[in-house]
């Protein structure tokens, strides 16, 4: 059975974070997203620790479900334009019961258990933390990991420890903690031996553990003796396994995906996907092929194209230059503009770590795949905003069709892409699996644009859309 997890997202209770991130939505967006293993985020804040306890119940060892979630028999109720968009169109009944089924794999059809496409999502209790402190020669070190443990149980001990070591941990869901890197891991440990820690988003410059600002060249550095308890990490949107496959120091580790979700809309936009047996479909088979690396069951990363990332190319923000790391050489590693120092990104920082050439890949590497959200596709193709009521209605109709957005990226043919949407869509999905699109790369905070079309393919092709629709 295939299972697309997400596990680091947050909650309403972290900065920077929309008041929508509710338990019942997550369960709600996970499925219309097509994840059927969603990570609870922000663990360690007392509320929202509360309310998960509240609203979620066990479901396998170390999972938990929605308390009165959908029965897989019931007409999904997701959103008002879709009737179906907890479930679709594959299970049959309701107004689009006359819908073939669709061809997608045997392992996406979740057969045997409330998975993918019949309203079940598993949650993975989860949580981010901010590690700040010194560490050789008093370098200033920042530094984020997601940690999951199996039950509250853990989690309480965990956060107990925390708070004696003086951590507060009600003023973010996301807290800043002036311990080490280690000291972390060993109140985690202490708490479940089962426990991950999960370096996130390892490349970024600020926060990540191989970070160009207060990052490490290892995670041995980071961690000494204490490795042996690291298992994986986390890509983030400016890198991409393919870039970490330069690096001969990541071998060893289990590469993981997910979104880092602040926002609804952004679950799933990078995932872990596995392929795991509905009798063993439990916390501790989830952390055994992570530790393992298990090369059987772990089937692929659905990744953002890096260029899109915030931190992909050197740079300096308000001054809107983007540089190489050719580039930022000649230029003395300095904006020419104002003089300030460019903040070094990704590509730099592989570049600088690297011991092997771009293309590398080691033997056994897991696949990864670069996906461009449904909305982002369907807004290249009409030329209109993501939230317009143009793309949303088209949005929605794709997701009653196929029952989720993953289902409609990953798996609907393309010739029932096109019945349902037009020629254009269905072109514009083919490209995508392609991976043939168009890169303008992120830097210094500021997003890239995969684009799909080029503005003159994209008129001439709406034309045939136009044609095809009316």
């Amino acid at each position: 059975m295939r299972v697309i997890s997400d596990i680091h997202i947050h909650s309403k209770y972290s900065r920077a974070c929309s008041r929508d991130l509710t338990v019942e939505n997550l369960d709600k967006w996970a499925r219309i997203k097509g994840v059927n293993l969603l990570g609870t985020g922000d663990f360690t804040h007392p509320g929202w620790r509360a309310e998960l306890k509240e609203k979620l119940e066990p479901a396998e060892e170390g999972f938990f479900r929605l308390k009165n979630s959908p029965s897989p028999n019931l007409p999904p109720q997701a959103h008002p334009k879709s009737e179906y968009a907890f479930g679709g169109p594959r299970q049959g009944g309701g107004s689009n019961a006359h819908f073939p089924p669709l061809a997608v794999p045997a392992e996406a059809s979740g057969e045997g258990w409330e998975g993918e496409g019949k309203g079940g999502v598993r949650f993975v209790l989860s949580c981010e933390v901010a590690c700040i402190y010194s560490q050789a020669e008093k370098k200033m070190r920042r530094v984020h990991y997601v940690l999951l443990l199996p039950s509250f149980q853990a989690v309480e001990k965990f956060t107990s420890a925390l708070e004696r070591r003086g951590g507060k941990l009600a003023s973010d869901g996301r807290p800043i903690l002036g311990m080490n890197s280690q000291e972390i891991l060993k109140y985690l440990l202490d708490a479940d031996e089962k426990a991950l820690m999960i370096p996130a988003h390892a490349w970024t410059p600020y926060f990540g553990i191989f970070g160009s600002k207060s990052g490490f060249d290892s995670v041995e550095e980071c961690f000494g003796d204490m490795t042996k308890h690291i298992y994986a990490f986390e890509t983030g949107l400016s890198s991409d396994p393919e870039m970490n496959w330069r690096f001969s120091g990541t071998d060893k580790f289990t590469i993981l995906s997910a979104s880092d979700a602040h926002s609804l809309p952004r679950i799933g936009r990078e995932a872990t996907v596995m392929e795991m047996q509905p009798d063993k479909f439990n916390y501790q088979e989830f952390y055994r092929i992570i530790k393992e690396k298990d090369r059987d069951r772990l089937k692929f990363t659905i990744e953002y194209f890096p260029e899109e990332g915030k931190y992909h190319l050197d740079g300096h923000g308000p001054c809107k230059i983007s540089f190489t790391p050719e580039q930022t050489a000649k230029a003395g590693g300095r904006c020419p503009v104002c003089g300030r120092k460019l903040v070094v990104g990704v590509v730099s920082r592989v570049n600088d770590l690297a011991d092997r050439p771009t293309g590398f890949i080691p033997p056994g590497a897991i696949p990864q795949k670069h996906l461009v959200p449904l909305e982002e596709v369907l807004s290249d193709c009409f030329g209109a905003g993501s939230k317009s009521k143009k793309i949303q209605d088209i949005y929605w109709k794709l997701i009653e069709r196929a029952g989720s957005e993953f289902s409609v990226i990953l798996d609907m043919p393309i010739a029932e892409v096109e019945k349902a949407a037009g020629p254009l869509i269905a072109e514009a999905v083919k490209r995508v699996r392609d991976e043939r699109v168009i890169k303008i790369p992120g830097y210094d905070g500021i997003y890239g644009i995969i684009k799909v079309f080029a503005e003159s393919e994209r008129q001439l092709l709406a034309k045939q859309q136009q044609k095809a629709l009316f």
